[in-house]
């Protein structure tokens, strides 16, 4: 078995703890590769290195991500264009699409006989074009557009089928899957949907109206978002965490569903509402100290 070991060393404790998982896995006799860039911290572990992550995924059969959400939504991101499973180690604060805490790398050698799950997660595919070229990303939890160093309010407008579906005068809007439900979606008021569900959410962002409310999509709907006035000169699209755009009046927004999926390896049997009440809770106890005095 081959494994793709994609780190945040950013993280605390995230070099011990892929440490140990090489030590576990080359004892149960895997291959392990790395990238060239994190040569210098395990150059003498026994490890191959590649220096394109692309290569990285071509030569892996499972991806390892080991840091928290974002470190796993990253590495998705190349595993799913691979169509590679990931598997996320948490290291972070939530770790809500983690398939393993740092207590349980014992169950890595049950990835070596196959005993394990793969749950496949919805992706969106958004599209807009910059200076004449054509964009195009794939995102795993959400899109959000938001306005930018300006306070003013954003009037945006959601089309379908070319014709107008919502017109919101907001600080932004949050297009989610079911997966990005319990992020920013869910900060904003939005609805939690069990991941392996399929549909797009359209969250607004503060909105000036007593109507503001989600809107759940059909997973096939091709949703075009524009912003509708002369003050909106400064939006920021942000793409699963990533700012990637600086949007201007005029500049439309495409969002439909990926043909990619994102494959999450689950070595725990415990249903998704067992999930969200821990980590949702967990959330909500975090929040609370970090505010009180």
């Amino acid at each position: 078995m081959k494994f793709a070991v994609i780190p945040n060393l950013s993280k605390k404790d995230a070099r011990k703890y892929t440490l140990q998982s090489i030590e576990i896995l080359h004892r149960l006799g895997a291959e392990l590769f790395m990238h060239d860039e994190m040569k210098r911290e395990f150059e003498h572990q026994p490890v191959t290195f590649y220096q394109e992550i692309e290569e990285l995924m071509e030569h892996c059969d499972i991806v390892i991500a080991i840091g928290g959400d974002g470190t796993i939504i990253h590495a998705s991101k190349y595993a799913s264009a691979s169509n590679k499973p990931v598997l996320g180690i948490n290291v972070g604060r939530l770790g809500y699409v983690a398939g393993l805490e740092t207590n349980e790398l014992c169950s890595l050698e049950r990835l070596m006989v196959g005993d394990y799950t793969v749950e496949e997660r919805m992706m969106l595919e958004v599209s807009f074009y910059q200076n004449g070229q054509k964009q195009t990303y794939q995102v795993l939890n959400d899109a959000i557009v938001a306005r930018g160093s300006l306070s003013r309010i954003l009037d945006l407008t959601v089309s379908y089928q070319h014709e107008t579906v919502c017109q919101y005068r907001a600080d932004g809007l949050i297009v989610s899957t079911p997966t990005g439900s319990t992020a920013y979606s869910f900060s904003a008021g939005g609805p939690v949907m069990d991941p392996t569900m399929e549909g797009i959410l359209l969250t607004p962002i503060c909105p000036h109206s007593i109507f503001g409310r989600t809107v759940v999509f059909g997973a096939d709907t091709e949703l075009f978002i524009s912003a509708t006035s002369q003050y909106n000169s400064d939006m920021i699209l942000t793409l699963d965490g990533d700012c990637v755009a600086h949007m201007e009046e005029n500049e439309v927004i495409q969002i439909k569903r990926s043909s990619l999926t994102t494959k999450l390896i689950k070595l725990k049997h415990r249903n998704f509402y067992e999930v969200a009440r821990e980590k949702l809770g967990e959330r909500s106890t975090s929040n609370e100290s970090e505010t009180s005095c």
